[in-house]
């Protein structure tokens, strides 16, 4: 657990630096599906740098929110400038998005697909570490971005209640993750239990990007350019 806090410690830190995602990563190769980056609660998009190399790697587009911040706000509305910034920055232009979030950003992931994605622009959701069913331990904590992820929760409930759209969401978890208990298991959904401990080392653990690309590659199978 030491050393899952000491590495969130260090890309908070290197998260405070101002800087905006290399045009670079915005261009993929042979037509891998585009992907859209998450993160999670008082993480901003830098904190999932070791994905975005991952990603990239292996051909895919990545893009990022700025607007999101830290991620501090209310997941529907973060759910809401997600969408905002794929239409404004012209990324629905191939009419399929793969949304890779982590922990909050599952949630918010999965709020896209029930609320968001009428048009079927968002093909595929996959979670990292993500408290579907919440965090026993988010009740002690006095915040009010973080209790909403204690279990049984208005918001939890209703996105609980919109079965239908797990069917396109993969969930990746650690075998033991000290800040969701519970796991992140998704009944209807590809779930893929990694065999480590943490809720942050996984980001930058590199079965998590071989998962990824696995997943990703299925997605451009099912839904070519």
């Amino acid at each position: 657990m030491g050393a899952d806090l000491w590495y969130a410690l260090r890309w908070e830190a290197k998260s405070l630096r101002r800087s905006v995602l290399a045009p670079k990563y915005g261009a993929g190769g042979g037509g891998s599906i585009p992907v859209v980056l998450i993160p999670g609660v008082f993480e901003s998009w830098r904190f999932l740098q070791p994905i975005i190399d991952a990603l990239h790697g292996g051909g895919h587009p990545v893009h990022v929110v700025s607007s999101l911040g830290f991620n501090s706000g209310e997941i529907p509305e973060m759910a809401s400038r997600v969408r905002r910034h794929v239409e404004e920055n012209g990324l629905s232009g191939g009419g399929r998005i793969a949304l890779v979030g982590h922990s909050k950003g599952g949630l918010i992931g999965k709020q896209l697909l029930a609320h968001h994605n009428g048009d079927g622009l968002f093909k595929h959701l996959v979670a990292v570490n993500s408290p579907f069913s919440g965090s026993s331990l988010a009740r002690f904590v006095p915040l009010r971005s973080v209790r909403v992820f204690a279990p049984g929760g208005e918001l939890l409930r209703t996105l609980t209640a919109v079965e239908d759209v797990n069917r396109c969401i993969t969930s990746i978890y650690t075998k033991i993750d000290p800040n969701i208990p519970g796991s992140s298991h998704l009944p209807g959904a590809e779930n893929i239990v990694v065999d480590t401990v943490g809720h942050f080392r996984l980001l930058a653990d590199p079965r998590l990007g071989s998962a990824l690309l696995d997943v990703l590659a299925s997605v451009d199978r099912t839904h070519p350019s």
